[in-house]
């Protein structure tokens, strides 16, 4: 795995925080204008003949050598379409994407990597519905996970199939348990804060020398949509809207944040520390320079320990949960590589039969998983004796099958609704909000008036 491009890739996902609700505005002003609006239910597009020849054309923002793996799965199709020609696009991100749609030259495959803006390119028509589709070539959607089958569709309508998945979890430390006498990894948070108790060590001024878990947030892979199902916490309610101040894990979850800093002795003493941490992708992250002896990450650290600290004796398993949520041990957090034929697309149905390849057939997922160190999205793929993993990166299959892998909602703001509770953390964790309760209230009440104004038109 090139650690550059894996770099760029999930900085950028982390970094759409930022972006999404002017991404969000962008494509409603697209179906607005009327550009983009709803494709509707129509007939699937008609297959290409064996001997047709024409060029499909990708968008993706895969780049060096990430961009060949991908380049070379794609082409696979040439095995039922020789004449077909693959046109891959690499480096070009969602908003590239959105501004060729509403352009009216749209590529014929879109990839995104992440789903922060799936829920707008749904409700404005952006994406076409795949329904037709996959009931003329009777898909078998079992295939996928449910929460996978969530995040790749918005209010029943599937616009969108999984490619590839990225899926959290736990890493810890195994010297550093080993020296403390601690036998394996904490299951639930009374655990996880007995172990932290056994692990951090201070220096002779107070500071911390080495943190047992960082409860810093956002800071690496400690946010808010990924610790959320271990609490229980639910982002939007049944009446679709914000339920942060009615979802009890919420509540829960902070005041756990809250503990952890107090026993490392403040936010003051917690902000140093975190200072002093290499990049989240360099070397010198935190766990892998041994200054953190757990984290929260994705299946893709793996390639990154490989790479980069290929001595260091690491653990995986699923995150640890709250006491009371012992069942939901062994699930967590996921989302992934998105893949869909963008409205206006001039040749659909050769596109709907590359996304069958890169979506549901068994070798290409493999091979697309094995050069990118990410979660194949089939359970046939999962269960490939030709998937060739380190031992570590079972723990991510298994959260993946559990049937309690857990994916953020979507919405027709983006993820604007992750950045306003990830801004909140930070603000929690500072000491600035005397009233947790009022403060995610507050919080609801954001979220809740940019969806009234989405829901409008606005």
């Amino acid at each position: 795995m090139s650690a550059p491009t894996r770099t760029r890739r999930l900085t950028r996902r982390r970094g759409s925080l930022l972006l999404s609700a002017v991404a969000a505005s962008t494509l409603l002003a697209t179906a607005a204008c009327g550009a983009a609006a709803p494709a509707g239910g129509g007939d699937a597009a008609a297959p290409p003949n064996k001997d047709d020849k024409l060029t499909i054309t990708v968008y993706s923002k895969f780049t060096d050598r990430e961009y060949g793996v991908v380049t070379k799965a794609l082409d696979k199709l040439k095995a039922k379409f020789p004449n077909i020609t693959i046109k891959h696009e690499g480096n070009q991100d969602d908003d590239k994407l959105t501004q060729s749609i509403r352009g009216g030259n749209p590529p014929d495959v879109a990839i995104s990597f992440y789903t922060d803006n799936l829920g707008a390119w749904c409700s404005t028509g952006s994406f076409q519905d795949l329904k037709p589709y996959i009931e003329r070539d009777k898909v078998d959607l079992e295939q996928i996970p449910q929460a996978v089958r969530d995040y790749t569709s918005y209010q029943g309508k599937r616009c969108a199939m999984p490619m590839l998945a990225d899926v959290y979890g736990f890493f810890y430390n195994k010297t550093q348990f080993a020296a403390k006498g601690i036998a394996g990894p904490p299951k639930n948070t009374t655990e996880l804060f007995e172990d932290v108790k056994k692990l951090t060590e201070f220096n002779a001024d107070g500071s911390i020398k080495t943190a047992g878990f960082l409860p810093s947030m956002p800071f690496y892979a400690n946010q808010a949509q990924y610790w959320a199902p271990n609490f229980g916490a639910k982002f939007i309610g049944p009446d679709g809207k914000s339920s942060l101040a009615s979802s009890p894990g919420w509540k829960d979850m902070f005041e756990f944040q809250k503990k952890l800093i107090d026993f490392y002795g403040g936010h003051e003493k917690v902000e140093k520390f975190k200072a002093g941490l290499g990049d989240e992708y360099s070397k010198d992250n935190g766990f892998q320079a041994g200054k953190l002896s757990m984290i929260y990450d994705g299946e893709f650290r793996t390639a990154f320990l490989k790479d980069q600290v290929p001595s260091l004796d690491y653990g995986t398993a699923p995150a640890p949960v709250l006491d009371s949520l012992a069942g939901q041990y062994g699930g967590g957090f996921g989302t992934g590589t998105i893949i869909a034929i963008p409205k206006g697309a001039k040749n659909p149905g050769a596109a709907w039969e590359l996304i069958k390849q890169a979506s549901l057939d068994t070798d290409t997922l493999v091979e697309m998983a094995n050069g990118l160190n990410n979660v194949p999205s089939t359970k046939d793929s999962l269960n490939s004796p030709n998937l060739k993993m380190p031992p570590q990166f079972k723990t991510f299959t298994d959260i993946y099958n559990s049937g309690k892998l857990v994916a953020n909602p979507t919405t027709p703001i983006g993820d604007a609704f992750l950045k306003a509770v990830n801004d909140f953390a930070e603000k929690w964790q500072a000491g600035s909000v005397p009233d947790l309760e009022a403060g995610l209230k507050k919080v609801d009440a954001q979220i809740n008036d940019e969806l009234a104004q989405k829901g409008a038109g606005g």
